[in-house]
């Protein structure tokens, strides 16, 4: 008998198609919908799940007893309750990276789209509006030779790292796990304390996951430490900036201009005050799944699922499930 993965949600069929060619011999991959009666069916007898979840918390982990790996596709999971997940003792593991040339590309996008204008231009020009303005008043600056500082040097990170070579930019980082010099050295990057970063950046690019000690980690008193002409860049997740400060920021002049792929609640309310502002472009959390992407995801995570059956540790298993409680 094939051994099953409850796949959560459902995709269009083409994603699907991918997910079940890759499917290794031996599996049976069962698309459902969380919270569904499908769903408490299928995983009474599961031993895996992969997918993009909503909240994975304790009635997840009690309909599924047989469960030994949550594989999920992306990169965050800020939905996993961790004490539930410890008290089930079932790992969970992230995608593995697989977004992180798709997120890195991304960030690269919104400091160009953000520091060229890109959408003030665009719109203007539509409106059959030509250089609206002044040189001074739409003023657009390069990345060449601008002082990066990237928050969060995991996968993601190192490669916004990489492509910003390209720019011949000075990247400063900032994480709670050093490199070592010969790291650092061969990627191109020197550590800095946070506050040093803020102080430096010409742009500061957000790549840490969301837990307890992210959350707002960029406020009013981290704004109020960037430069008047710096940019914020956000592709991780939303409620690690504090909208209400950026908000303050952004129209007080605190700083230049903010390009961010994800907000604290999504969708927005139709009113979102950051939604009125000429600096400040925004993307509908689209930086993760690129066409390429899904495949690569599929990859990780049957690789995962195929490790744990052959009684072998997953890779990937997030930070927290690795910690004992209260470490």
């Amino acid at each position: 008998m094939a051994t099953k993965i409850v796949f959560i949600p459902r995709q269009p069929d083409a994603i699907l198609d991918m997910a079940k060619a890759l499917t290794p011999p031996g599996f049976e991959l069962v698309v459902v919908d969380q919270d569904t009666p499908a769903f408490y069916e299928a995983v009474k007898d599961a031993e895996y799940v992969m997918g993009l979840g909503r909240p994975i918390a304790g009635e997840f982990f009690r309909s599924a007893p047989k469960l030994k790996l949550v594989q999920l596709l992306s990169a965050g999971y800020d939905r996993v309750d961790i004490e539930s997940a410890r008290k089930a003792k079932v790992p969970v593991a992230n995608n593995g990276g697989a977004n992180a040339i798709a997120v890195s590309e991304h960030a690269i996008m919104l400091m160009l789209a953000v520091l060229k204008r890109l959408v003030v231009f665009h719109n203007d020009v539509v409106a059959g509006k030509w250089r609206v303005g002044n040189h001074f008043d739409s003023r657009v600056f390069e990345l060449h030779g601008k002082t990066l500082g990237i928050v969060g040097l995991g996968n993601i990170g190192k490669k916004v790292a990489r492509l910003a070579q390209a720019f011949n930019m000075n990247v400063l980082y900032y994480d709670i796990a050093r490199l070592t010099e010969d790291q650092e050295d061969a990627l191109g990057v020197r550590f800095v304390l946070f506050t040093e970063l803020l102080q430096a950046a010409d742009i500061v690019s957000l790549h840490v996951p969301l837990d307890e000690s992210t959350r707002n980690l960029i406020g009013a008193r981290e704004l109020a430490m960037m430069k008047k002409t710096a940019i914020l860049v956000n592709t991780c997740r939303g409620p690690v900036v504090d909208e209400a400060a950026l908000h303050k920021a952004l129209t007080g002049g605190q700083i230049l201009a903010a390009g961010l792929d994800v907000l604290v609640e999504e969708p927005a309310k139709a009113n979102h005050p950051l939604y009125a502002l000429k600096n400040v472009t925004l993307t509908p959390h689209s930086a993760g799944p690129t066409w390429e992407n899904w495949a690569a995801r599929f990859r990780n995570g049957f690789d995962n699922i195929q490790r744990v059956a052959a009684g072998r540790s997953p890779k990937w298993v997030i930070p927290e499930l690795l910690t004992p409680p209260g470490v």
